[in-house]
């Protein structure tokens, strides 16, 4: 077993994470520390945490043998974990029920977030109509128009959703933004970091309450591959998404101490790792500091971030969460990355062989685990962080497909059946 304590308590990986942030922020920050360090062990606060996981969330979700794909491609068995299936549709809301709890017993009733897939936007402003805080969530404009269901999602919810019209318009602009209400909000917000980024404590403390996914597969696994008689009583390898690398993190940090289970996280890489355009930090960034933490991000000779890209909105960030370049660093992680074209394959794969519409996120991961089980033996095993559901991708993959989906009856010429509409659009 590895012995791993990270971070130390200046909120460094090695050389990476820390806190660079300014003046304005520093109280901020520093009431967070101290509420989190007064809670995170707090028997009262984890029984709350637990309760709505599992009352809530839905929580544990399930590991799902997916035998029809391992039985078509050959070598090894697949496992999926099933955050598809949480309550909003992602991991997202493991990380956002924590955080809004620490809110409420800081006596802080505005709660700000930034989103990219909309999942973490989802997820807050689920959890702030729980619990009765105003919510307010910044999205580039891009992110707004291909993931508009879950826009509509959140205003259904009573979020404000703040469209983003700088940068590249997408969750890195998002993130800024956020940063920047947060500096003039300071002393009633609290902002929800949906990954593991950002200034210390939030790489620790989004882990911490993602780890969650980990601890139950631990729990799970032996008996799922019992059932298929393999011996091994871990998985060969865990996969799963990196964008800022929440999930990841989620279901790696459990299985870090054990050695014999591969860690691959796989990035965007878009139309090609040489091609420009993809979103894959830890393989062609370098070291920098972003958004409060020092990791490998996309910047050019001057320092200056570079453009990134991805089919998932999700990905589509020029950073990683400090933690992932740790691992990578010191070789605990190995970090891959799948196309566009690779990842819509899966997607549409997992659908038409499991009945799993998986999110373009997830779809990244699964299609680096289709790569890898033909390589290994019948008797070893691949689990994937399948993250998200793909309700929010229907349209962009509709019109990459070149197929028509109509989201409102209207669209097609229909009237809808119910209440007569008043001026404005109200009943």
């Amino acid at each position: 077993m590895i012995d791993y304590q990270q971070p130390d308590a200046s909120g460094h990986f090695g050389r990476y994470g820390g806190s660079f942030i300014s003046e304005t922020l520093t109280f901020a920050i520093n009431e967070l520390r101290d509420a989190y360090a007064r809670y995170q062990h707090d028997p009262e606060f984890l029984a709350e945490f637990h309760y709505e996981l599992a009352h809530y969330v839905g929580r544990p979700s399930p590991i799902y043998h997916a035998a029809r794909t391992s039985r078509e491609l050959g070598g090894a068995q697949i496992y999926l974990k099933r955050e598809d299936l949480n309550h909003t549709g992602a991991h997202k809301i493991n990380n956002v029920i924590g955080q809004a709890m620490l809110a409420k017993r800081m006596g802080k009733p505005r709660i700000i977030a930034e989103t990219g897939a909309g999942q973490h936007g989802v997820a807050t402003a689920t959890i702030c109509a729980r619990y009765g805080l105003k919510c307010v969530v910044y999205m580039g404009s891009e992110d707004v128009k291909r993931q508009s269901p879950n826009v509509y999602r959140m205003k259904l919810l009573g979020a404000t959703v703040v469209p983003v019209e700088s940068g590249s318009k997408t969750l890195k602009d998002a993130l800024n933004e956020a940063m920047r209400d947060w500096v003039a909000n300071v002393d009633n917000t609290f902002y929800i970091i949906g990954t593991v980024a950002g200034p210390h404590p939030y790489p620790m403390m989004v882990r911490d309450f993602q780890s969650v996914i980990g601890e139950e597969c631990l729990t799970q696994m032996p008996e799922m591959l019992a059932a298929q008689g393999i011996a091994a009583q871990q998985p060969d390898a865990v996969i799963a998404c990196v964008g800022g690398g929440s999930n990841a993190m989620g279901i790696f940090h459990p299985y870090i101490p054990f050695e014999n289970t591969r860690l691959i996280g796989v990035e965007a890489a878009g139309e090609g790792l040489d091609s420009g355009k993809h979103s894959a930090s830890l393989q062609r960034g370098s070291s920098g500091v972003l958004h409060g933490n020092r990791t490998y991000i996309l910047q050019d000779v001057n320092g200056q971030i570079t453009e990134t890209h991805s089919i998932s909105a999700g990905l589509d960030y020029p950073g990683v969460g400090p933690e992932h370049a740790w691992l990578k660093d010191i070789g605990r992680a190995e970090y891959v990355g799948a196309t566009d074209a690779e990842a819509l394959a899966a997607f549409h794969h997992l659908c038409r062989t499991e009945g799993i519409i998986p999110a373009l996120e997830s779809s990244h991961a699964f299609a680096y685990a289709m790569k890898l089980a033909p390589t290994m033996q019948p008797d070893q095993s691949i689990l994937v962080n399948l993250s998200g559901r793909g309700d929010k991708d229907i349209g962009t993959v509709a019109d990459l497909d070149g197929a028509e989906v109509f989201d409102r009856p209207s669209m097609q010429g229909h009237a809808v059946k119910g209440v007569t509409r008043l001026a404005g659009g109200k009943a």
